[in-house]
């Protein structure tokens, strides 16, 4: 009798908590305290997008070399009522932006660390207006609330991590020309030592503004007067963005684009950024071949996925921009038959060697851009107890963006992210600089459906152009390897360069190269890092995953952080 009674029991409290468990808010970033203030808002009753606007301010304040209210971003978001959307809200070229804008006065394109510091890098900054738009769309807590953990770390103090203080040590050289960063991260004419508490009262006073006076305050008044002041006087490359330009900027409401990939539905941002339709290319072009089968641990598998990934990003050269200014053919890029016709460029028995790009339909003629990078960037993920789900990617550009602070944050460096060189080939870049214009951008938020419709994995990461293939190859872990997000996240990265294909230079990436050279082809073990934020649904119960590379925490509302 009571066994039976203690097997009822537990059953009892099976049924009880299991719904409990599903319910629960997941919040993951690439810093503690962000992870942590996503988590309170969550907490609190807040959504999704709440926490999303929590953490954005943490991470202005805690990570400050990569992401801020001083740049752009994207979001991609999922709600339980009206299903998926994005928000663009990249930075935009101020009205005196010209196209020649990064041209030396002999007509060649200056060196892009000689235009990187300074004014002359700095877009309108549009990270705010996004957080706006997403709170008044699914908001559920006052925006003041939200902006209290990221003023209570500004007025208190955070420690610099030992991310942060190698990030302030490399780039000394540089903040030799810019005094105000110095005033904020040195201590006794140095670099801040890991562990030193900093205050930052000019940043707790921006977010008490904000707090009061709502979003407006960023682009009007005192608050915006500091922005063009700052870029007006910069120590390096002095430019002008104006009152106005602040004042006219607008986040936009865009549709996700979407593709189907095996029996999911995979979901990501459209131009300006160039991250689906490159990662939905990759995996349209490697959807032809078993990957299951093959695994994780076979050479082929990486050898099909460094194929379809080159000649990917060959398309995205030539025809990815500002869809507001220049023709994209999304629809043809992501085309089964034009990927197929792709794939068909692909040899199991060794490297093209050549990867043109192809001709999707609806294309017009097209010259190839320049290279995109974007280094200084974060990405972080929420799912609430609703079930609405937010991925998010935020960038500076650059380490620590243009140098420049204005009201205790950096100011972006997106300006470079457009073509240095106006024209290729004798006719105009696709990525040129244009007023209003938004630079092309790698970052991929990316949520997917599993084939009950409910949203089974969201995913993004930091890295600059890699940051496609940081995605693609979790993205392949889970949907195709059966792996765990944790497990997808630390496979190793695979990129291309100078010395051909490039592989993570870790065990596991060391085990793959060595398995290439039989074959005759080679992967070369390199240094390439990454910082992806995933949440996953896995029977019905949310879970976070954090990217071992670095000090990113995923966790549960009520559980203590994990990773």
């Amino acid at each position: 009798m009571l066994n039976r009674l203690s097997s009822l029991f537990a059953a009892f409290l099976l049924v009880l908590t299991a719904p409990l468990a599903a319910a629960q808010g997941v919040t993951s970033s690439a810093d503690p305290r962000a992870t942590e203030a996503g988590r309170q808002i969550l907490h609190q009753g807040g959504s999704a997008a709440d926490a999303a606007v929590a953490m954005v301010a943490v991470l202005t304040l805690v990570e400050p070399q990569s992401s801020g209210v001083g740049g752009g971003g994207f979001l991609v978001y999922h709600d339980q009522k009206d299903g998926i959307t994005t928000i663009d809200g990249r930075e935009t070229a101020p009205a005196a932006a010209k196209t020649d804008r990064f041209l030396g006065a002999d007509g060649k394109p200056r060196p892009f660390m000689d235009v990187v510091p300074g004014g002359l890098s700095v877009g309108v900054p549009g990270n705010v207006r996004l957080m706006e738009m997403a709170h008044k769309k699914w908001g559920k807590l006052d925006w003041a609330a939200l902006l209290q953990p990221a003023i209570k770390l500004a007025e208190e103090g955070f420690e610099v991590t030992p991310v942060l203080h190698d990030w302030l040590t490399r780039y000394e050289p540089v903040w030799k020309d810019f005094p105000v960063a110095r005033a904020i991260y040195y201590v006794d004419g140095k670099p801040a030592p890991v562990g030193t508490r900093i205050k930052n009262p000019a940043y707790a006073a921006l977010l008490r503004d904000l707090a009061a006076r709502g979003p407006d305050a960023f682009y009007s008044g005192a608050n915006a007067r500091a922005i063009v002041d700052a870029v007006g006087q910069a120590p390096r490359n002095p430019a002008v963005i104006t009152m106005a330009d602040l004042a006219a900027y607008r986040a936009k409401e865009r549709p996700a684009v979407c593709t189907s990939y095996r029996i999911y539905k995979v979901c990501g941002m459209g131009p300006p950024s160039s991250g689906a339709t490159t990662v939905f290319g990759i995996l349209g072009m490697v959807e032809g071949w078993d990957m299951k089968t093959m695994g994780k641990d076979n050479p082929m598998s990486w050898h099909l996925l460094a194929e379809a990934m080159q000649f990917a990003y060959a398309d995205r050269a030539k025809y990815l921009g500002d869809a507001d200014f220049v023709s994209v053919p999304v629809a043809g890029l992501l085309d089964k038959q034009y990927l197929a016709q792709r794939r068909d460029l692909i040899s199991p028995f060794g490297p093209a060697g050549d990867y043109p790009a192809g001709s999707p339909p609806g294309a017009e003629p097209r010259t190839a851009s320049g290279p995109v990078a974007e280094s200084g960037t974060t990405h972080f993920v929420v799912v609430d107890r609703d079930g609405n789900v937010a991925s998010m990617t935020s960038t500076v550009e650059s380490i620590f963006g243009s140098q420049l602070i204005a009201n205790g944050h950096f100011l972006n460096n997106e300006m470079t992210d457009f073509d240095l060189n106006p024209m290729r080939d004798g006719a105009p870049a696709a990525n040129r600089v244009e007023p209003g214009k938004r630079p092309l951008s790698s970052m991929s938020p990316t949520i997917v459906y599993g084939p009950d419709g409910k949203v089974v994995l969201a995913v993004g990461s930091a890295g600059g152009k890699r940051i496609i293939m940081h995605v693609t190859k979790t993205l392949i872990g889970v949907l195709d390897w059966g792996l765990s997000a944790e497990e997808a996240i630390a496979l190793p990265n695979l990129f291309f360069g100078r010395e051909g294909v490039l592989i993570e230079d870790n065990e596991a990436g060391r085990a793959i190269a060595a398995k290439m050279k039989p074959f005759g082809y080679s992967f070369t073990p390199a240094a390439i890092g990454s910082k992806l934020n995933a949440a996953e649904r896995v029977d019905g119960v949310w879970r976070g995953a954090a990217d071992p590379r670095g000090p990113g925490t995923a966790t549960v509302d009520g559980a203590p952080p994990q990773g």
